[in-house]
């Protein structure tokens, strides 16, 4: 199944400063690097903050240095975390960016709304091919054709029957993590279909094949 981390859509060349670069130098930086912000590392390269545009716009009648314009404390991520739960860190905290650190919160790369957002831009056929393809198969044994996947702009709708109980929640669940996901609609239930099970069991009988006489 495929669920992208952090670590596979970030950027590694990343564009810092230090708590001491003046406001003149955090605007040359940012020129320079064609990039809208900044984490602001100390002397051990651990990220004490960062400096956005907006922080530079708000502040740029005293202006100052880093340390003195920067939101802190920063909000990092990980890169073993998945892609999509930093694209909820960044709506929760309505930030543009997150610097991504390794155990020891030193920088080793940055992602931004950008980098996340082009994850949901999957096409609803993709979406469905993975879900019937991958997610299915492996959270349950319904027979072929039991659950229905209906997918638009992102949102998934899973309709139908499986073998158990345990069986609904799990299968929700896995496909919440499928990329492009927006949101997910469950109508499954437990059981057997009993359309299906009444149809099989009235419909007729194949031909009895007929051995040529010679």
């Amino acid at each position: 199944m495929q669920t992208l981390t952090v670590g596979e859509i970030m950027t590694s060349g990343v564009a810092r400063a230090r708590p001491g670069t003046s406001f003149e130098g955090l605007v040359r930086l940012l020129r320079r690097r064609g990039v809208s912000g900044v984490p602001v590392l100390d002397a051990d390269d651990k990220v004490v903050g960062v400096v956005s545009e907006k922080d530079l716009e708000r502040t740029r009648q005293r202006r100052g240095t880093a340390a003195e314009l920067m939101s802190t404390p920063a909000i990092t991520v990980h890169p073993e975390q998945r892609a999509v739960d930093a694209a909820r860190v960044m709506d929760r905290h309505r930030v543009n960016r997150l610097p991504v650190v390794d155990e020891e919160d030193r920088l080793i790369g940055i992602v931004t709304r950008g980098d996340v957002l082009r994850l949901f831009l999957r096409s609803d056929a993709a979406i469905r091919a993975e879900i019937e393809g991958q997610v299915l198969p492996r959270t349950m044994r319904a027979q072929e054709g039991a659950v229905r996947v209906v997918v638009r702009d992102g949102l998934v709708l899973l309709d139908g029957w499986v073998p158990a109980t345990a069986d609904v929640p799990a299968t929700v669940r896995q496909a919440w993590r499928v990329d492009g996901v927006t949101g997910v609609v469950s109508r499954l239930r437990a059981g057997s279909d009993p359309v299906g099970d009444r149809a099989r069991a009235t419909a007729p009988d194949p031909p009895a094949r007929r051995e040529p006489t010679g």
